[in-house]
């Protein structure tokens, strides 16, 4: 007897199988038929369903025969994703970045624009962030591809529904930025998703990053402020209300410096890329409050390689107390890597050793517990590459469009 729910059911079936076979081809082109179904377990008649289903969707598409093989030649199989792209964009205290990619993870356009997110309103903010969007939107409109996702990236706690709680870097709060940003773009066909920044940063680092694949690892974003975004057993670590990650405002010295989230002495405050500008660079406090932080950290950079004390002890005492940050993070969650990211980066010679000596010291675990930090190789685009990734993701979970543009 059959019951209401059965077709529901096998379209579920089918629609996990899609995506069996997608991410299939994703990590194994070229392969053919056989090789999906020998892999799978799925027999060779559904994959050819399958497979034929893809095609037609313009996921998949077949690249010829190949004779280096046992046995009769095979038509080959690669992602075409062509007509489709995904959006990510990450917003900062000085600038947004956009990322495009294609379903195959080609990035499609990278751009860059000043913002003055901090003093900002959000009103100001929502009309500029929109902009930027849609004129992204309007560019790969125009080469007839489809978007099947925007995603932004915030430094701050988001809840689920888009809401910016608290942004302490930017000073904003209760931010509906994702219900305003649909209604900018007039409700757009594909779904808009506000999340925090350091959590697409480790989404892209786990995705498409040096350590790819790791199923344990922590990306430091590094702007206004610092975030985690932590992966652990290969999910992304979010926490009761999607706030996990806020290392940042992990209290190191209660007697420390004020801390824009109003506590005192924590990590962003002592080892924060702004704490490092007032340090070494105090002659820009004259100029009033820095709104575009990556001219004076290639300043506070080239102090440091020309031998600046003043730059090389700054650098020192922050990377000890990142050092000391991360400690924590390995004695909780035990990440195999640590990878430091934003401005971090262009630093990150002068602020390791101290880093890695404190966490050495900190960590119960010998040898730190297996813990590395290193450098991102991602640079400054990681949260809004990890933004464009995370619709990616979810097209191989199984969300497919149904039919590519016309």
């Amino acid at each position: 007897m059959q019951t209401g729910a059965e077709p529901a059911d096998l379209a579920d079936v089918r629609a996990t199988n899609l995506a069996v076979v997608l991410r299939h081809v994703r990590a194994h082109a070229p392969c053919s038929r056989a090789d999906i179904a020998a892999s799978t377990g799925l027999n060779k008649a559904t994959v050819s369903s399958l497979v034929a289903d893809l095609i037609d969707r313009r996921l998949v598409r077949e690249t010829g025969l190949t004779e280096n093989r046992i046995g009769r030649p095979a038509t080959m199989l690669v992602l075409d994703g062509e007509p489709y792209a995904a959006i990510g964009i990450e917003v900062g205290a000085d600038q947004l970045t956009v990322v495009a990619v294609d379903l195959g993870g080609t990035e499609l356009l990278s751009w860059r624009r000043a913002f003055a997110g901090v003093g900002g309103t959000g009103a100001r903010a929502v009309s500029s962030i929109a902009t930027l969007a849609g004129r992204a939107i309007n560019r790969l409109a125009g080469q007839g591809r489809r978007v099947l996702g925007l995603t932004v990236g915030v430094p701050g706690l988001i809840d689920g529904a888009g809401t910016v709680r608290i942004a302490p870097s930017l000073g904003w709060r209760d931010l509906t930025l994702g219900a305003d940003l649909r209604r900018a773009l007039r409700e757009p066909s594909f779904e808009v998703v506000v999340d925090n920044d350091a959590n697409l940063a480790a989404l892209a680092e786990f995705r498409h990053g040096a350590y790819a694949g790791t199923a344990n690892l922590v990306h430091l974003t590094a702007s206004a402020g610092i975030g985690a975004g932590v992966v652990a057993d290969g999910r992304l670590l979010r926490g009761g209300r999607g706030f996990a990650g806020e290392i940042g405002h992990l209290c190191l010295d209660p007697t420390g410096p004020a801390c824009p989230c109003g506590r005192r002495g924590c990590l962003e405050a002592l080892a924060g890329i702004p704490a490092l500008i007032r340090r070494v660079l105090p002659d820009t406090a004259l100029d009033g409050p820095v709104t575009d932080f990556a001219p004076e950290v290639e300043r506070i950079r080239g102090r440091a390689r020309h031998g600046d004390r003043a730059a090389l002890d700054a650098l020192t005492e922050a990377g000890r107390h990142l050092g000391h940050g991360v400690a924590v993070l390995g004695n909780l969650v035990n990440p195999e890597v640590v990878l430091l990211g934003g401005y971090f980066v262009s630093l990150a010679p002068w602020l390791l050793p101290a880093a890695e000596t404190e966490l050495a010291a900190r960590t119960v675990a010998p040898e730190a517990g297996g813990t590395r930090l290193a450098a991102s190789a991602l640079g400054p685009g990681a949260t809004a590459a990890g933004g464009a990734a995370r619709a990616l993701a979810m097209v191989d979970a199984g969300r497919l469009p149904t039919a590519p543009p016309l």
